[in-house]
């Protein structure tokens, strides 16, 4: 069950501004007018500029660019310095809870989740992940069939024939996310293989999935009965409410945060709970101790 996020995350996503998304020109109050990579050489995430109201941000910047305000006024200058929080400079912890609900891609989404136990929505932690796509999410844990759709990649042992075609029925397959530049085996009719490929299609009691190399490229599976499916890899989509989160990130807790506060999140690491319906992922949710998050008209 997907769950609506107070609106309040996406003036956050407003508010966030690393280096290079500022607006061009000369900043009076930034640190550093270069733009930097999101991610520094000994692989720490660089988030930046984080403005406590976007609103302020955007007005000055307005007036800056209109050549009202040139930085002679602390009447405007001390409001907009003391607006901004400097977030790679707030030490980073690691937070734990359950999972209420999610909003937004990979890059620049967000994940609110509460601490185990707890089932108010002001306790909820709103983990922010970094718009650059550099932070690092690990979904594992057991997921329904009709979850898998078509463009996910599985991995799974199969021995097909010369057409593709399975004899046996699958009794288990993971979703996984391949690496940059990964290349597929071949499949060899007549062995017993992993096979990696991409889903065409999953219903029907029957599997499709394309794999791009090697004669056979289209390799056609029955599911058994009672078929299962895991993932272990990164896919945002998958994440529910129930779900077992842990995050590291550098929290903020002050203006212009949300819930119980902000975790600029480095590493997101999501453990699935067994679920085989969408009811059944919102009894995990309650049995967890975490109610979803109410919708926001």
């Amino acid at each position: 069950m997907r769950c609506a996020l107070p609106l309040a995350v996406f003036a956050l996503a407003g508010g966030l501004a690393p280096r290079d998304t500022v607006a061009q020109g000369y900043d009076p109050y930034a640190e550093s007018h270069a733009a930097l990579a999101p991610v520094a050489e000994d692989g720490t995430i660089r988030w930046g500029t984080f403005y406590k109201s976007a609103d302020m941000q955007r007005t000055y910047e307005r007036l800056w660019n209109m050549g009202a305000c040139r930085g002679t006024s602390k009447a405007i200058t001390v409001p907009v310095q003391n607006n901004k929080v400097l977030i790679d400079r707030l030490p980073e912890g690691e937070f734990t809870g359950v999972v209420q609900g999610m909003s937004g891609p990979l890059a620049g989404g967000v994940v609110a989740f509460v601490p185990a136990g707890t089932a108010t929505q002001d306790a909820a932690f709103f983990a922010q992940l970094h718009p650059a796509g550099v932070t690092r999410l690990t979904v594992t844990g057991p997921i329904t069939m009709d979850a898998i759709r078509p463009g996910m990649v599985v991995r799974f042992r199969a021995v097909v024939d010369e057409r593709g075609r399975a004899a046996e029925p699958l009794r288990a397959l993971t979703v996984v996310t391949p690496g940059s530049g990964f290349v597929p085996d071949a499949v060899r009719p007549g062995h017993d293989d992993t096979l990696v490929g991409t889903v065409v299609s999953c219903r029907m009691k029957t599997l499709v999935v394309r794999i791009d190399a090697g004669s056979v490229r289209r390799v056609t599976c029955p599911l058994a009965d009672d078929a299962v499916a895991t993932v272990d890899g990164s896919r945002f989509d998958l994440v529910t409410p129930g779900d077992a989160a842990e995050v590291k990130g550098r929290l903020w807790g002050g203006e212009g945060s949300t819930g119980a506060g902000t975790i600029f999140a480095s590493h997101v690491t999501v453990t699935k709970r067994p679920a085989t319906t969408q009811a059944g992922s919102r009894a995990a949710a309650v049995a967890a101790g975490a109610e979803p998050l109410r919708a926001v008209e």
